[in-house]
C-alpha cells in the first residue's frame, strides 16, 4: 500500500482530532479531580507566601 500525502492528510487530521481531545479530556479530568485540590490551592497561594522584596547590597 502506497501513502501519498492526501492519505497521510486525511490520516493526521482525523486521528490527531481525536488524539487532542482525549488528551484535553485526560487534562481536564487530572485538574478538577477531588484529590488534587490541595496540591493546586497550595501551587497557587506558595507565590503569595514569599515576601519577595529588592535585592539590597
Amino acid at each position: 500500500m502506497d501513502f501519498d500525502y492526501d492519505t497521510v492528510v486525511a490520516f493526521s487530521k482525523t486521528w490527531g482530532l481525536f488524539y487532542m481531545m482525549a488528551f484535553f479530556l485526560c487534562v481536564c479530568v487530572y485538574a478538577f479531580w477531588p484529590s488534587n485540590r490541595q496540591r493546586f490551592d497550595r501551587a497557587k497561594h506558595s507565590i503569595l507566601d514569599r515576601d519577595d522584596e529588592p535585592w539590597q547590597k
